[in-house]
């Protein structure tokens, strides 16, 4: 039996750094039936933010007017490229009747954002704030960068 020397330190710094990689903003994408006693499926999907928490949202198209009409949410501006594959061109924390939102919808649809994706489980402005940080992703932009 040979004794084998493990330095944690090593090890730890290796782990933090996997972990650093795996939590990269990216989507999850969920499976829907196509109804549930009648009633149409919603177009759903998951996003992981940095943190490694997962958000599930419901995506809608780009041309979603009233989406922040009557309920706050945070809204990520989602483009796909050729295969699918999405990227947050912008996150922002939206309340209700956001005035600015308008604004914002013409400025992603320039970055090439096709859909939007609607987060409506965070409770105050703040943790919509958090929310809209964590999921905004590397070369997402931020409510204030576009308007």
């Amino acid at each position: 039996m040979s004794k084998r020397t493990i330095s944690w330190a090593a090890a730890l710094r290796e782990l933090k750094a996997d972990r650093a990689v795996r939590c990269s903003v990216r989507e999850e994408r969920l499976r829907t039936t196509a109804g549930l006693r009648g009633a149409p499926a919603l177009a759903m999907s998951v996003w992981r933010g940095r943190s490694g928490r997962r958000y599930v949202v419901v995506v809608q198209p780009l041309d979603s007017l009233d989406l922040v009409a009557e309920h706050a949410a945070v809204i990520l501006a989602v483009a796909r490229d050729e295969h699918g594959q999405a990227s947050v061109a912008a996150a922002r924390a939206c309340e209700d009747g956001d005035p600015g939102f308008l604004g914002w919808l013409a400025a992603c649809a320039a970055l090439g954002a096709r859909e939007l994706h609607a987060y409506r489980l965070a409770e105050s402005k703040s943790e919509r704030a958090e929310v809209a940080a964590d999921l905004g992703g590397p070369t997402a932009h931020s409510a204030a960068g576009v308007a």
